[in-house]
């Protein structure tokens, strides 16, 4: 199993207290421990205001970070789950992610999906499109940053985007273009899609509603005639990791506490409980058992959040050394 990690950014109320010309050191910590550890990767959220309620905290955006992150690293690569292709137009979407991937050294990830948090779409002012139009969009975006990276110029005379001859240069480094993560389960369209391009999905669930996903997306491969093991699955996990069971609960009750006076008592409950029945939430042999579980149901790549991160990086740095060896 591959690993990846989450870099805190505010997203989910996972910055606060620290004062805002201190919470880019705070990122480029975790970042620098990442890269000098066992983990392939890591990934930012693409969202401008806090979940799951909007507020007045930090949230910092992704591209801008993927380009602080490509000059500030040397090794890990750089993902997003996953880019919201409504926010911006695809040919310049391309263009931003090749100038990445240039000055990573080809590191750059591409995790793109169509969007679903609706009050940040109409407060931007992008409106809020049915779903059936933001998977249309996604498939049109998809095609342009494909050929752009492929050929270094997109022509594509679609319903919700034009560009005629959009230069996309230098290209990426990568051979191929930059790898696309398509994220989302839509079993019809999004998963139809990541049959067709993708090198990695990412959905997640229940152990039966991954091996569900799992099953459709065999079978667009097979419609297609493309093998399914060309695309890596990968799932994300909310991740608290402790020496003893104890001290897992106790640093999942500082973790709800610091959220509750921002999503209130009954939202807090909810994270809770969300979080009690992570697969990362344990111990490290606990979680190795459970992710081996998911590993032999096909998933190739865990991608972990830890929401102390930016204030406590003990629970990183117990994951890379016991359960990380574990597994991969």
């Amino acid at each position: 199993m591959r690993f990846g990690a989450f870099i805190p950014q505010g997203w989910r109320f996972d910055l606060v207290g620290i004062d805002p010309a201190e919470q880019w050191a705070r990122m480029h910590g975790v970042a620098a421990q990442l890269d000098d550890g066992p983990w392939e990767s890591l990934w930012v959220y693409d969202h401008f205001h806090t979940t799951p309620v909007p507020s007045g905290e930090a949230t910092h955006e992704a591209w801008t970070l993927m380009a602080a992150f490509a000059a500030s690293t040397s090794r890990v690569r750089l993902g997003q789950m996953c880019t919201c292709m409504g926010y911006r137009n695809p040919a310049y979407l391309a263009k931003v992610a090749a100038t990445v991937d240039i000055v990573s050294g080809g590191r750059a990830e591409m995790g793109i999906g169509g969007g679903w948090y609706e009050h940040e779409w109409r407060a931007y002012g992008y409106g809020f499109p049915d779903i059936p139009d933001r998977l249309r969009m996604l498939r049109e975006g998809v095609d342009i940053m494909s050929q752009a990276w492929r050929t270094g110029t997109a022509t594509l005379n679609g319903r919700y985007y034009q560009v005629d001859g959009a230069i996309v240069q230098p290209q990426p480094l990568q051979d191929g273009g930059i790898p696309l993560w398509i994220a989302g389960g839509g079993e019809k369209v999004t998963l139809k899609l990541a049959a067709q391009v993708a090198s990695y999905t990412n959905f997640t669930g229940s152990l039966d509603e991954f091996d569900h996903k799992n099953a459709v997306l065999i079978e667009h491969c097979r419609a297609l005639g493309r093998d399914d093991s060309e695309i890596t699955r990968s799932s994300n996990f909310n991740t608290i990791v402790a020496a003893t069971e104890a001290e897992a609960e106790q640093r999942l009750a500082g973790v709800i506490e610091r959220l509750r006076p921002h999503v209130g008592d009954e939202r807090a409950a909810r994270i809770e409980a969300e979080y009690r029945a992570s697969d990362a939430f344990g111990t490290p042999t606990q979680i190795v058992a459970k992710l081996a579980e998911r590993a032999e149901h096909g998933l190739g790549y865990a991608i972990h959040y830890f929401p102390e991160a930016a204030y406590d990086r003990s629970g990183l740095e117990l994951f890379a050394s016991e359960v990380i060896p574990a597994l991969r």
